[in-house]
Order: C-alpha cells, then structure tokens, then sequence
C-alpha cells in the first residue's frame, strides 16, 4: 500500500512524453549542441528555430534564414516541420515569418511567445488537434491577458484539424490535418487585416 505523501511525490515527478509517429521517417536537421555527449532537452523552453528547410520524399533540405519580422507562428511536433515550410514559401512572397517550436507544452515558455508577438504584431497557432480546448486556444487567451494584446494589429488566428471524428483513410485524413497551405493562406488572411482598436 503506498502512503499519500509517495504518490504527491511521485506526481511531482512524472513526465508524459509524445511521439507524432508521422515524425519516425523523417530526417530533421540538428545543432551541433543536440549531437555531444551531455545534451538534455530543457523543458519549459521554446525554440525560435533558425533554418527554414523544404522536405522532398522524407529529405530535408536546410537552408539558414533570419529570424522573423512579420509574423509569429507557434507550433509543436510536426506542425513545426510545416510551419517551417510555411516559412520558406512566405520568404518567397516577402514575408518574414518567425518559427516558435514550443517544445514542451507545460511547463509553456509564454516569455518567448510573448516577446516575439510583440516583435511580429501577428500570431498564428499551428497544431494538428481540434480547435475547442486545444494549446492554441491556451496561447490566444494567455497573449489576450498580457501586454503583448496591445501589440497585436490582427486577431490571433488558428490553424488546427477540422472538428470532426479522425478518418483513418489517407485521403480522408489528408483533409482533416492542417498543412503548409492552410498555414500560408492563415498567415496572409493575418498579415492583410488591421484590428480597430
């Protein structure tokens, strides 16, 4: 029988860690720091990530780029590969989108989302699960509570699955999962309006 205090104990310690198994086949390109010996993930960091890369059959291509200036997206698990792509088709419309790969969804690093709002002035949210109750939804009521809202000159905008049941036949799901054009037309739809305040 285990006591009370072991199982508050315990739960202060446990981790739940998720792997997107559509990530397992493909190559992603990595800083020398992830490749030594002592590397651990921190957890409760973003990553604004730097390089913008095309995938081509599961190859990663990466090309450097500059942090954004136009607009932020915040993402996570494979929806940073897409909005990284997103990224590379916006810089050919001139647009400069900076990548937020949040890394770890709690503890959130709401600092870094929140300076590069404030940057940026747009916010876009990329995930894979429906838009009710989801982390974009967390990270829209978190920056509407903060400074960063008096920044913003367009509403945040959401690109998530479509609120329906999960189809399991590709095509079928092919429509339900957000992808680099959902992201590239969301991210115009926000660079074109201009809030009243």
């Amino acid at each position: 029988m285990f006591s009370v205090t072991f199982v508050v104990n315990l739960w202060s310690f446990l981790v739940v860690f998720l792997e997107h198994a559509i990530l397992y086949d493909r190559l992603f390109p990595v800083g020398d720091e992830v490749l030594g010996d002592d590397f651990v993930l921190p957890i409760g960091e973003c990553k604004i990530e730097r390089f913008v890369y095309m995938c081509i059959f599961f190859q990663c291509k990466c090309n450097f780029s500059r942090e954004g200036n136009h607009i932020t997206i915040v993402s996570f698990a494979n929806g940073v590969g897409m909005s990284l792509e997103a990224a590379n088709e916006l810089e050919g419309l001139g647009i400069s989108a900076e990548v937020i790969n949040l890394r770890s969804l709690r503890p959130l690093d709401f600092e870094t989302i929140k300076k590069s709002v404030m940057k940026t002035r747009h916010l876009v949210t990329v995930e894979e699960g429906w838009p009710f109750a989801g982390i974009g939804a967390e990270i829209s009521a978190q920056v509407s509570e903060c400074e960063a809202w008096d920044y913003l000159e367009a509403p945040i905008l959401r690109v998530c699955g479509v609120d329906v049941p999960m189809p399991y036949a590709q095509h079928l799901e092919e429509e339900v999962i957000p992808n680099m054009t959902h992201i590239v037309t969301t991210c115009e739809k926000s660079l074109k309006h201009k809030m009243k305040k």
